[in-house]
């Protein structure tokens, strides 16, 4: 098996796009279907006797996580949304979630927004974790606390720059909540080489603009647009009607669909 892509994030969306064109060629069928069998193997060994639920975003990471979970037995997921989701994922949800699927809404909507503006498409790390902090991070302790769950699966992986524990890929963090990551080995071709085999339908997100550098998120919640601008171009582009509600409360929405008058 070869490596087309790199370690971290930094990958250019085309890369992306163009290792998903070869993707036979770094990694075989036979290949795929060995790693989906230690996966499942091991998911069996660790829940075993435990209750588990799986995190699922509709994301490629989680798109293959639903899956192999299902194979190995754990049925039950969630999926964490707040009130600043773009329409056509949501569409997307309703016809492809799968079997089990608890929705939980955080409830962030557009007049939160206008009264956190550094939250408004994050030029670094520290408010774009936020994100993830304030709705799946949130919305998954809810989950895991209401349905006195065991464990939590997650699609984390080191490939990504995510955390999934110190020598091993389960831990239990301050509020309890144990967190494993069956998918932490697997390599971004491994990815796209399960979602190519097994022919996946995946969420608009990716055909849009610098899908693969995004993934799921809300639209606020948007990267790589180098500025505020470009991101308001770019949520227009996807869903103009997005852009027209928030210039009801947001001023630099307000003043892109004047120029763009």
């Amino acid at each position: 098996m070869g490596e087309m892509l790199g370690r971290k994030q930094r990958i250019k969306n085309s890369e992306w796009l163009e290792a998903l064109m070869k993707i036979e060629q770094a990694v075989s069928r036979k290949e795929l279907d060995q790693l989906v069998d230690k996966t499942i193997k091991e998911i069996r060994k660790k829940t075993q006797g435990k209750k588990a639920a799986y995190a699922w975003s509709g994301g490629k990471d989680s798109l293959v996580l639903g899956e192999i979970c299902r194979m190995a037995g754990v049925g039950s997921c969630a999926l964490v949304i707040c009130n600043l989701e773009y329409k056509a994922f949501i569409e997307w949800v309703d016809v492809h979630k799968p079997p089990g699927l608890s929705i939980i809404n955080t409830g962030q909507d557009i007049e939160w927004l206008a009264a956190h503006p550094q939250m408004l498409f994050p030029k670094d790390s520290k408010y774009a974790s936020r994100w993830f902090q304030i709705v799946q991070h949130r919305g998954q302790y809810k989950y895991y606390k209401e349905n006195q769950l065991d464990m939590i699966l997650l699609g984390r992986r080191q490939a990504d720059g995510n955390y999934v524990g110190k020598g091993d890929n389960i831990y239990t963090n301050k509020q309890g909540v144990t967190r494993y990551s069956p998918l932490s080995v697997w390599t971004h071709e491994q990815i796209l080489a399960y979602i190519h085999y097994h022919n996946l339908e995946m969420p608009p997100i990716y055909n849009w603009k610098n899908g693969y550098l995004c993934g799921t998120h809300p639209w606020p919640a948007r990267q790589w647009t180098s500025n505020v601008e470009n991101a308001w171009a770019e949520i227009y582009e996807i869903d103009s009607s997005i852009v027209t509600e928030a210039a009801k409360y947001i001023q630099s929405a307000k003043d892109f669909l004047e120029v763009k008058k």
